[in-house]
C-alpha cells in the first residue's frame, strides 16, 4: 500500500495531478519535465516545519509559493470570530500559497513534520513568463484543486456524520489510487481531530461515525491510520444513498 506522505521522486519541485485534457484512468502523473523541475529548483530553498507549526498566516504578505516534498499540510480559514475551518488537505507534490491582493487568503499548518520547497513569488513570476509549458502545467494543477474544493463543499453538505466520513474515506482512497497505490486499505495521514476539522464535525462525532461504520461491517480498523473497506458493496450503497445506513450522528 502506498503511503500518501511518500516523498516525490527525483530532484526539484514536483507537481502531480490529473491532466484534465487527457484520459488518465484516474491516475495522476508527474506534470513537470526534468528540465522544468531543475529550473524551479534553482529558484527554491528547502524549508522544514515540525508538526503543528504555522507555515504562514492568513492576511500576511504572500511572498512565496510552497511545494510539498514530504508530509501533510492543512490550509485553514479563520473567521472574524476566531473560529478555524480547514479548507484543504495538502500532500506531497501539491502546491499551496496562492494569494489574493498580495496576501495569503488562508493560513497553512503542518499536520505532520513537513519538508517544503519555498519558491519566491517574484522569481517564480519571472520564470513563468519564459516558460509557457510550465504555466500550463500549473493551470492543470489548479484545475484539480478546484475540483477538490467542489468535492469538499459537497461533503460538508451531508447531514449525516457517517455519510461525511464515508465520502472522506472515498476521497482519500481515490487520492491514494491516483498516486499509484491500491484500493482497499486506506492510509489516513491525519489524526481524528484533524479529520473532524476537515469535515466540520466534533471529535466525538467523528469517533461515533467510525464506530457506526465499523459496527455495520462496512469498514475495519487496523489502527488509527489504516482503514480497510470491509464491505465494498455496502460502502458504495452508502455513498449513493446515505439513508442506506441508519446510525446515530
Amino acid at each position: 500500500m502506498l503511503d500518501l506522505l511518500t516523498p516525490a521522486r527525483g530532484e526539484g519541485p514536483a507537481i502531480r495531478a490529473l491532466d484534465p485534457w487527457t484520459s488518465s484512468a484516474g491516475r495522476m502523473r508527474q506534470l513537470l519535465s526534468r528540465d522544468e523541475r531543475a529550473g524551479l529548483a534553482a529558484l527554491a530553498t528547502v524549508v522544514r516545519h515540525r508538526k503543528g507549526e504555522i507555515i504562514y498566516r492568513q492576511g500576511s504578505p504572500a511572498d512565496a509559493v510552497f511545494n510539498i516534498v514530504t508530509g501533510a499540510v492543512a490550509a485553514f480559514h479563520t473567521t472574524p470570530d476566531g473560529r478555524e475551518h480547514m479548507v484543504a488537505l495538502l500532500l506531497p507534490e501539491d502546491i499551496f500559497g496562492l494569494s489574493a491582493e498580495r496576501r495569503y487568503a488562508n493560513s497553512a499548518r503542518a499536520l505532520t513534520p513537513v519538508t517544503l520547497y519555498r519558491l519566491p513569488v517574484t522569481a517564480l513570476r519571472t520564470h513563468l513568463l519564459h516558460d509557457p509549458a510550465l504555466e500550463f502545467h500549473l493551470i492543470c494543477k489548479l484545475a484539480q484543486e478546484l475540483r477538490q474544493s467542489q468535492r469538499h463543499a459537497l461533503l460538508l453538505g451531508q447531514r449525516r456524520a457517517y455519510a461525511r466520513l464515508a465520502m472522506f474515506l472515498q476521497l482519500i482512497e481515490e487520492l491514494q489510487v491516483a498516486r499509484g497505490g491500491k484500493a482497499g486499505e486506506i492510509f489516513l495521514p491525519m489524526h481524528r481531530s484533524d479529520i473532524g476539522e476537515y469535515l466540520g464535525m466534533t471529535l466525538s462525532a467523528v469517533s461515533r461515525a467510525f464506530a457506526a461504520l465499523t459496527a455495520r461491517g462496512i469498514i475495519a480498523l487496523r489502527d488509527r491510520n489504516h482503514v480497510r473497506i470491509a464491505d465494498r458493496s455496502a460502502f458504495e450503497r452508502l455513498l449513493a444513498d446515505p439513508r442506506a445506513v441508519r446510525a446515530a450522528d
